[in-house]
């Protein structure tokens, strides 16, 4: 089924239901807060009350906060809009929507530290959940945009967002804004590519008003990845980015490895041993300022190859390739930066190789080669 005429059938599922949001490719309803609690309901910037925010369900010390509110020496900055919410203490925010059961979706939503250096967020969705740190920024305003995803067990998917830290000041958590969801559709096999979503264009929504892409976190904090077909195998995210904001080598999506080694994309895929295969691909740069010298390792099995590749942070990209002989019926192709590397306009953001376009195919006649 295409994804036109199945994203009828989930519109036509979620119209029968009155008891939650609809589905929606994008953000919740209220996803970016804009809609705020009534004067009676607010005690200074503390909302009171479980239902105060339109659409919304909180519980503990929760904050409504405008965009150039003071906390101390610091502004508080807000990415889209005017307005977000901050999770103090065991606070959280919730929300429930129809969803078809069975299917994947991903979450994306925008954070930022404002007091500890440990913040991190539960993110679940029953019985999925994970934790988030926010302990590494990958962007110079302190905002960053993270995807999560799930497998609906329900038809009602109940969304909640958690601040599990305990500060000596209560307000003291993350900031919360614009959350959106996307479903996700599996990808297909072709007889073109043995690899599944090979140029990364199924993955999280990515906010159009937002420029530094979508982190996507390790499989370990994640139990279902956002970018199907693919697992985020490292200690650190890989950021997801999108042609409107950034350089990509082919189509509208690309990843960019942004923390070195730690930062590593692998797919397991059938492969026929003894049978030769070929795997090429496009290593490049997001034109973000992410200048310098770069090496992407690319893995197939026991294979390797690292393809340098010199940056100007003004978008660009080269081709490579990897030849190996299969060994095992399954096998692990994988994706790193060999270096850390950081933005040259600021000095405080990391960034690296671009990679994308990736085609694997088996070889009839590996000696004509």
């Amino acid at each position: 089924m295409g994804r036109i005429a199945f994203l009828s059938v989930l519109l036509l599922s979620c119209a029968t239901s009155n008891n939650a949001f609809p589905f929606t490719d994008g953000l919740l309803p209220n996803g970016n807060f804009e809609l705020g609690p009534r004067p009676a309901d607010m005690k200074g910037t503390v909302v009171v009350g479980r239902y105060a925010i339109p659409k919304w369900e909180i519980s503990g010390f929760v904050e409504y906060i405008k965009s150039g509110q003071k906390q101390g020496d610091m502004l508080l900055v807000v990415p889209e809009g005017a307005f977000a919410v901050r999770l103090g203490n065991e606070a959280s925010i919730k929300q429930s929507m129809k969803v078809v059961k069975g299917l994947y979706y991903s979450l994306t939503f925008s954070a930022a530290r404002t007091c500890a250096q440990e913040e991190r967020l539960n993110v679940s969705v029953a019985p999925d959940w994970g934790v988030l740190p926010m302990q590494t920024l990958y962007s110079s305003n302190g905002w960053d945009s993270y995807a999560w995803a799930f497998q609906a067990e329900r038809d009602v998917a109940e969304i909640l967002i958690h601040n599990p830290g305990r500060e000596e000041d209560p307000a003291c958590g993350p900031l919360i804004d614009s959350i959106a969801i996307r479903a996700l559709y599996p990808p297909r096999l072709t007889n073109k590519n043995i690899l599944k979503n090979p140029d990364f264009e199924e993955g999280p929504y990515v906010f159009p008003n937002t420029s530094w892409g979508v982190l996507i976190p390790p499989n370990i904090e994640d139990d279902h990845s956002p970018l199907p077909g693919w697992m985020v195998e490292s200690l650190k995210a890989v950021k997801y980015i999108d042609s409107v904001h950034f350089s990509v080598p082919q189509g509208k999506r690309a990843v960019e490895l942004v923390a070195g080694k730690e930062s590593a994309i692998a797919q397991v895929v059938r492969t026929i041993p003894g049978k030769t295969y070929i795997l090429s691909f496009a290593v490049g740069d997001a034109s973000n300022s992410c200048e310098g010298s770069m090496i992407v390792e690319a893995f197939a099995g026991k294979d390797t190859v690292k393809v340098p590749y010199e940056s100007k942070g003004k978008g660009g990209y080269k081709r490579a390739v990897l030849k190996f002989v299969a060994v095992t019926p399954r096998t692990r192709i994988m994706f790193l930066s060999t270096f850390y590397t950081m933005r040259s306009d600021d000095f405080s953001s990391l960034c690296g190789p671009v990679v994308d376009d990736l085609k694997l195919l088996s070889v009839r006649n590996p000696r004509r080669m």
